[in-house]
């Protein structure tokens, strides 16, 4: 019954915090003149992206690798397939070309990374850990210098300027509880999924990166639904980038990472690289440069299987 009460207050407080990052994400773009996917990469997809690094940091200082990886891996899957899935559903994105020029290929470039990486030794060392977080200082670089808004914002008219101090408020509120909100879910959902006697990394890359995904799925929705279309696809490809290079780039950097369970190594790992390379052909078909609710349909059938083939 605790568990089910933590799991409640945590989703309750994602949502309230979703809401109140997504109101800095819109004022901090517009007070600095900034377009909204740059702010969606930087500012929302690291506070959505700090549950996964507490996470991971924790797991691996406490001797837990398959967590701190698997929930990284499975993250990334849920931004993708589910996350996106759902928030296509709820309504349509219009994609531009700067989208498949920049922001796709870096995704893969940092998923292809973590895959050499592991494929070959099952372990991230620390001088790789170096390698990921350098390449995420660059890309960031290049995104403040030099990127354009890869999705049409439909309403900008509805954009309202707020005082700097209410944007820092809004940041601060919400990223903590984004923060205190994944904690009690993260702990209700573990210690439910325990209770079934479930591997760490089926915990890992199903509860807990289902778990952590959920600030991602708040800030999304919120975004879609208020027309902030910009913010909710940049904030899950930014996701997705920092989960590999920050997240794993300082975790390992602080304790190297070794894989335990193969399964993550010869499954988790590939449908991670199968969903982030999918988003490329659903942005074509069946419309070209859209996604729509047929592509999110397509999104939650492969997400089931990924979890049903992972729990089985």
């Amino acid at each position: 019954m605790l568990n089910l009460l933590f799991v409640v207050l945590g989703l309750v407080l994602l949502v309230a915090g979703g809401n109140w990052l997504l109101k800095s994400a819109v004022g901090l773009s517009l007070q600095l003149n900034i377009p909204k996917i740059v702010i969606g990469m930087t500012v929302v997809s690291f506070a959505t992206s700090a549950p996964e690094l507490i996470v991971s940091v924790k797991s691996a200082l406490d001797g837990f690798p398959d967590i701190a990886l698997g929930n990284v891996v499975g993250s990334n899957i849920a931004n993708i397939a589910l996350i996106l899935g759902i928030t296509v559903i709820f309504g349509s994105i219009q994609v531009e070309r700067s989208f498949y020029r920049t922001d796709w290929p870096v995704m893969m470039i940092a998923s292809l990374m973590l895959f050499g990486f592991l494929y070959f030794d099952g372990e991230l060392q620390r001088y790789e850990g170096v390698i990921m977080f350098s390449f995420l200082l660059v890309f960031l670089v290049y995104l403040l210098r030099f990127q354009k808004p890869a999705v049409v914002d439909e309403m900008p008219e509805d954009d309202e300027p707020l005082p700097l101090y209410k944007v820092a408020l809004f940041l601060i509120i919400g990223g903590v509880a984004l923060w205190g909100g994944s904690e009690m879910l993260i702990k209700g959902a573990v210690g439910m999924a325990e209770s079934f006697g479930v591997s760490d990394r089926v915990i890992a890359i199903t509860v807990v990166s289902v778990g952590t995904s959920i600030p991602e799925l708040a800030a999304s929705v919120i975004a879609v639904l208020k027309k902030e279309k910009a913010i909710s696809l940049g904030n899950l490809i930014g996701s997705n980038v920092f989960n590999i290079l920050a997240v794993l780039g300082i975790t390992s950097m602080i304790m190297p990472i070794k894989v335990m369970d193969q399964g993550l190594l010869t499954g988790d790992i590939f449908w991670m690289l199968i969903v982030s390379f999918m988003v490329l052909p659903l942005v074509f078909l069946p419309k070209f440069l859209r996604l729509d609710w047929r592509d999110g349909i397509v999104l939650l059938v492969t997400y089931s299987v990924f979890v049903y083939l992972t729990i089985s």
